[in-house]
C-alpha cells in the first residue's frame, strides 16, 4: 500500500471507531436503563409505579409498562438481560478500540517517511484517547470499572468527534526540530500521563457529583450514582491512577522534554507557555499526592484537587495552543487552532 493509502485507511478507521464508540454507549445506556427499571426487593411496588399493592419478600419487579403494567419477572432472567448489555458495551469497545488502533498506526505509516503519529493536535488527540480507552479496559476488571463504561465511551467518541471535526490536518512530514529519538520519548509519555490523568479526572468528577448529591438526599435508589461504587472506592481509584500517571508525567515532560528542548533549540528551558503550563500541572498533581501522603488528604478535598490538575493538563493541551499560541515553539501543533481564531 501507498502512503496514501494508508492516510487514507487512517481517515476510515477513525470513523469507524467513532461509529462503534457511539453503539457501545448505547449499549451501556441500555444496560443502565434496564438496571434503573428492575425494583429492589424490598421495596413496595408503589415506590416505583405509584401503585399500592405491595411486593411479597424476594420478588423482583420490572417496569413493562404505563402504571399498573409492572408484574414480577424471574430475577435472574433480568440479571441475565443487563449482563448482556453490559458485555455487549464492552465488547464493543473492545472492537472499537481495535479500530482505533489501526487508525492511528496508519496514520503514522501514511506519512513520507513513515513516522510516529503524534506529531500534531490531531494525532495528538487521537493517541491519547485510544491510550486512555485502554488504561480503561486494562483496569475494567481489577478495579470493577463498569460504571466508567457510559462517561469513558461517551467522552472518547466526542473528543473524537471533535478531532475529526475541527483538527483534522492531512499527514505530512515532521519538521527538521520534530525529527528526533526524543520526539518518541518525550510526546508517548506525554500521551500516556494524559490518558491516565484523564481516567483519575472522570474519577474524581463522578466522586463530586454523588458526593454533593448524597449529601442532599437525592441519590436515586437504583440509578447510576447509587450502582456506582462507593466513594471511597472512587476516591481510590481517582488516587492510584494518578500515582501512576504523575512519574511518567514527570520524566516525560520535565525531564526527556528538556532534554529534547537542549538538543533542538539549545536550551533546557525557556519559560515557552507550554512549559510553564505543563510545570504548572505538575505542581498541582503533587501538591495532591503530597496532600493525600502528609495530610491524609482524602475524599471530596482530594477530588477537587485532582480535577484543578485535570483542567490545567487539558489548559495546556488547547488552551494554551489557542490563546498563546503564536508565542509558543511548540506551534507546530497548532495551525488548526491558530487558524479558526
Amino acid at each position: 500500500m501507498s502512503s496514501t493509502d494508508f492516510a487514507s485507511l487512517s481517515n476510515q478507521a477513525i470513523t469507524v471507531a467513532g461509529i462503534i464508540y457511539f453503539i457501545a454507549l448505547l449499549a451501556h445506556l441500555v444496560e443502565w436503563s434496564r438496571l434503573r427499571a428492575v425494583v429492589p426487593a424490598e421495596a413496595p411496588v408503589g415506590a416505583a409505579t405509584g401503585g399500592t399493592t405491595g411486593a411479597a419478600e424476594g420478588d423482583v419487579l420490572v417496569r413493562t409498562g404505563g402504571p399498573g403494567a409492572d408484574e414480577p419477572a424471574d430475577p435472574a432472567d433480568s440479571e441475565a438481560k443487563v449482563a448482556f448489555w453490559a458485555r455487549l458495551g464492552v465488547v464493543l469497545t473492545v472492537f472499537a478500540a481495535v479500530v482505533h488502533l489501526v487508525g492511528v498506526v496508519t496514520r503514522g505509516l501514511g506519512a513520507d517517511p513513515v513516522r510516529v503519529p503524534w506529531g500534531n493536535m490531531y494525532e495528538f488527540t487521537i493517541t491519547a484517547t485510544l491510550v486512555a480507552v485502554v488504561i480503561y479496559l486494562a483496569l475494567h476488571k481489577r478495579f470493577q470499572l463498569a460504571w466508567l463504561g457510559p462517561v469513558m465511551v461517551g467522552f472518547t467518541w466526542v473528543v473524537l468527534l471533535a478531532a475529526v471535526r475541527i483538527l483534522y490536518v492531512p499527514v505530512a512530514p515532521l519538521m527538521p526540530s520534530l525529527q528526533s529519538p526524543w520526539l518518541i520519548i518525550h510526546v508517548f509519555a506525554a500521551i500516556l500521563a494524559t490518558g491516565a490523568f484523564t481516567v483519575a479526572g472522570m474519577a474524581s468528577i463522578i466522586y463530586l457529583i454523588k458526593e454533593s448529591r448524597a449529601r442532599k438526599g437525592k441519590v436515586r435508589p437504583r440509578g447510576y450514582l447509587d450502582r456506582i461504587p462507593s466513594l471511597p472506592a472512587l476516591d481510590r481509584v481517582a488516587y492510584r491512577v494518578t500515582a501512576f500517571a504523575f512519574p511518567v508525567w514527570t520524566f516525560g515532560v520535565l525531564i526527556a522534554g528538556p532534554i529534547w528542548a537542549e538538543n533542538a533549540w539549545g536550551r533546557y528551558w525557556g519559560w515557552d507557555p507550554k512549559e510553564v503550563w505543563s510545570f504548572i500541572t505538575w505542581v498541582v498533581f503533587a501538591a495532591y499526592l503530597h496532600a493525600r501522603a502528609t495530610r491524609g488528604w482524602k475524599g471530596r478535598h482530594a477530588a477537587i484537587l485532582c480535577l484543578v490538575g485535570l483542567v490545567t493538563l487539558w489548559f495546556n493541551f488547547v488552551g494554551i495552543n489557542y490563546f498563546f499560541g503564536d508565542a509558543s515553539q511548540h506551534s507546530y501543533a497548532l495551525e488548526v487552532l491558530i487558524a479558526i481564531r
